[in-house]
């Protein structure tokens, strides 16, 4: 018999499916008629019954083990005196039912939730009933309300989590300072965005003897939120829940009530507040020379903005710098200490790549003004800087104390990835490469030598895609991307649950005491299921000698489970925000249809091309049938498309000019089509073919063998781009036909 394995369904919005195994190998394919009796995320288990005609594993669903209790989220519709919902999420594939009755106070074409109460079979569809009516498609702010229940996201904080934070103090109070540091003269500052409203982090530098040379005390202060947030307590229970922030353009889905997160906790300027803080003397050639931690009670000197300080570092004597005169020097002494941590960074060989993040910009009605970059200056730098400092500091602390906790782990690459780049940068002409046991040295090498060659993108994109995604766990293996033999997360307890368990396992130390990870209650099985699978994707890289197993203690086990959880929310909180940006993208781009734009390949693929537009930052589909009348084929090795009749080459980096064609909302894409710039790219290609433009090779080559009586050239045959029902290839067809009988009775020249 064949074996039977476990998984979740993943639907695909054409129809078929596939089961994403527990154990973390191929996903199976499930073909359309397997997905009638089951939805997107139901557990199942299947069997793999053949290899489908691409390779994959084909799979038959021989048992559903558990229907997803997660609502569906849809428009609701009235045809042909039948009531349903059709799904916001394309995956799930079928409309659902809904009984007269169960509509509740919804009207046609509302946004509703919906709860199932019969599942789908394989003559019949799914049926449920209106649970929630959460309004009008075109309502500020419905993508967001959509996108938090269609992703899970807890945004209703419970009652006896509002109530406790209701009762804490509005201030620090006396008895609170008991027992912490006073820091209420040390000047410390925070700088942050313009937007901010939550302050984590606080920071303070000045010159110090350090050994026997020159260096800095540098004093980063976190706010302390397990003072007020203890184990197990309602707030706590809410925060493991949410395990970090959720943003989105305009509004924030915050881990802690707004009382602490904006309040109490925020380091807020000119107001005592309690923190915990890493105090470093940091060396000359900026290695952390000594550090030690300690509970503290400081008072923020002011509330700088990374543009202000920018401004002030730029100019001491400008306008910026003579409002804020008694700050600057301290400033100063950031700005030296930053440049020393620098030089360790170098060092190192930390993976440093300049990548270009963007801010959507939206009006009061939530609708996108514009999306514009965002521009990383020397205050951003200095803050990280600080930032990475105490969190190596906090890592080091945990695991030199023997102390189970929290580490940000971040392995290498896999060798299945390290084989795909060696073979791109070679094809590519890097004069480059990576070993076996590659370290971030090799990469950022890599990067400095490329950063002036016109396909320097191309190549550090793939540098970037290289990499593993980076986890919490309780097992060290260090961060690769930053070089570090052990990193944890310290610097934002606020809107990060990892952080907070940080905090605490720091002052159990501090204490001589043992913090004991509690067993908090998750939303659900599914948690506990989906701690499993991502467990069984965390492996070690097989360029690693492996130790002898040793199964886990419980304890080693329950700081497991927190971890696979807290990285298992952070994904889930990346999808819902990118699936905001998308909708809002989407939205913005419908005002834009028929309208061409310069862009660049962002990446390419067997179906097509990838190109982000150069003015909005907007990435959308140029589909491969969109290339012209010629086949393409995608070189794995090089990442691009090449034409086999004109040689044309689309990769990363290429820049081409698009028409915005298509837009769909509800799948969230955007589709361009290609137009003048790609015809230059054909001519240029096969000029340097030595053919002329618009003919195939071969056609124009028995066309001289014929004695036709004109050249190549002269004979060419543009190809027109289609419209309407006729495609590119039928155009080409038609004007080749019309060229042939043209050519009929002609006699060959002689000679």
């Amino acid at each position: 018999m064949l074996d039977e394995l476990e998984g979740t369904v993943q639907g695909h919005r054409d129809g078929h499916g596939f089961v994403q195994r527990d154990d973390g190998e191929a996903d199976i394919y499930l073909p359309p008629n397997e997905m009638r009796a089951v939805l997107h995320k139901d557990r199942v288990k299947a069997r793999v019954v053949r290899q489908d005609r691409r390779g994959r594993p084909e799979g038959r669903v021989v048992e559903i083990i558990e229907r997803s209790e997660q609502p569906i989220i849809g428009r609701l519709l009235h045809e042909g005196g039948v009531w349903l919902v059709a799904p916001e999420d394309k995956r799930y594939g079928q409309d659902v039912l809904i009984p007269k009755g169960a509509t509740g106070t919804a009207k046609v074409g509302q946004v509703v939730v919906v709860q199932l109460t019969e599942p789908p079979a394989l003559f019949g569809q799914p049926v449920g009933r209106v649970k929630e009516v959460l309004g009008e498609i075109d309502d500020p702010g419905m993508e967001i309300e959509i996108a938090v229940r269609k992703y899970g996201v807890p945004h209703e904080f419970s009652e006896a989590g509002l109530a406790e934070a209701k009762a804490l103090p509005d201030k620090v109070r006396p008895a609170d300072k008991k027992g912490r540091v006073d820091l209420t003269d040390v000047p410390l500052v925070t700088i942050d965005g313009e937007d901010a409203r939550d302050f984590d982090d606080a920071v303070y530098c000045e010159p110090a003897k350090v050994g026997r040379g020159k260096g800095w005390r540098l004093l980063v202060a976190i706010a302390d939120v397990s003072a007020y947030v203890q184990t197990g307590s309602p707030i706590d229970i809410d925060a493991y829940d949410r395990a970090t922030s959720v943003y989105f353009p305009r509004r924030v889905i915050p881990m802690l009530p707004e009382k602490l997160s904006n309040g109490l906790c925020s380091l807020n300027p000119e107001v005592e507040r309690l923190c915990m803080v890493c105090d470093m003397l940091v060396a000359a050639d900026g290695e952390v020379y000594a550090y030690q931690f300690y509970p503290a009670v400081m008072f923020s000197h002011a509330r700088f903005t990374y543009t202000e300080v920018a401004a002030i570092l730029g100019n001491t004597r400008g306008p910026e710098a003579a409002k804020r005169k008694e700050r600057v020097k301290d400033l100063l002494n950031l700005s030296d200490v930053y440049k020393a941590l620098l030089k360790q960074r170098a060092k190192r060989g930390a993976v440093d790549f300049e990548t270009t993040e963007t801010q959507i910009i939206c009006d009061d009605a939530g609708r996108i003004e514009k999306i514009v970059p965002r521009t990383r200056n020397e205050a951003h730098k200095i803050i990280e800087e600080a930032m990475l400092a105490a969190n190596v500091c906090s890592a080091d602390f945990i695991d030199g104390s023997k102390h189970p906790g929290l580490f940000r782990v971040h392995e290498g690459p896999t060798t299945e990835k390290k084989e795909v780049l060696r073979g791109y940068l070679k094809a590519m002409g890097v004069g480059l490469s990576i070993t076996d046991d590659p370290k971030p040295g090799e990469f950022q090498a890599i990067a400095e030598a490329t950063k002036e060659r016109p396909d320097a993108q191309q190549i550090h994109t793939m540098l970037l895609r290289s990499m593993s995604q980076a986890i919490y766990t309780p097992i060290n293996s260090g961060h690769f991307g930053l070089a570090y033999e052990a990193y944890t997360h310290f610097t934002s307890p606020i809107r990060r649950y990892p952080d907070l368990l940080v905090h605490r396992v720091i002052k159990a130390i501090l204490s001589k005491q043992k913090y004991t990870l509690p067993m908090l209650p998750t939303p659900g099985e599914a948690h506990a299921k989906l701690a499993k699978r991502l467990a069984s994707r965390v492996k070690v890289p097989t360029n690693k000698p492996q130790k002898a197993v040793v199964a886990p203690t419980k304890e080693v086990q329950a700081w497991e489970a927190a971890g696979l959880h807290c990285s298992a929310n952070e994904r889930r909180a990346d999808e819902a925000s990118r699936d905001v940006e998308a909708w809002l993208k989407c939205k913005y781009m419908r005002e834009h249809l028929g309208e061409e734009y310069g862009g660049v390949v962002s990446s390419a693929t067997t179906f097509g091309i990838f190109v982000t537009l150069d003015a909005m930052y907007v990435e959308g589909l140029v589909h491969i049938t969109e290339l012209g009348g010629e086949y393409f084929k995608f070189d794995e090795m090089r990442q691009e498309l090449r034409g086999e009749r004109t040689g044309i080459r689309y990769a990363i980096g290429t820049r081409v000019r698009v028409q915005v064609s298509r837009v769909d909302l509800d799948g969230r894409k955007i589709d361009f089509r290609l137009v003048r710039e790609g015809e230059e790219l054909t001519a240029r290609a096969m000029k340097d073919k030595g053919v002329g433009a618009g003919v195939p090779v071969k056609a124009s080559a028995k066309r001289s063998a014929r004695g036709g009586g004109k050249s190549a050239e002269a004979v060419s045959l543009p190809v027109e781009r289609a419209e309407g029902a006729q495609s590119a290839m039928q155009a080409f067809k038609s004007a080749v036909k019309k060229a042939a009988n043209k050519m009929k009775g002609r006699k060959p020249r002689r000679g």
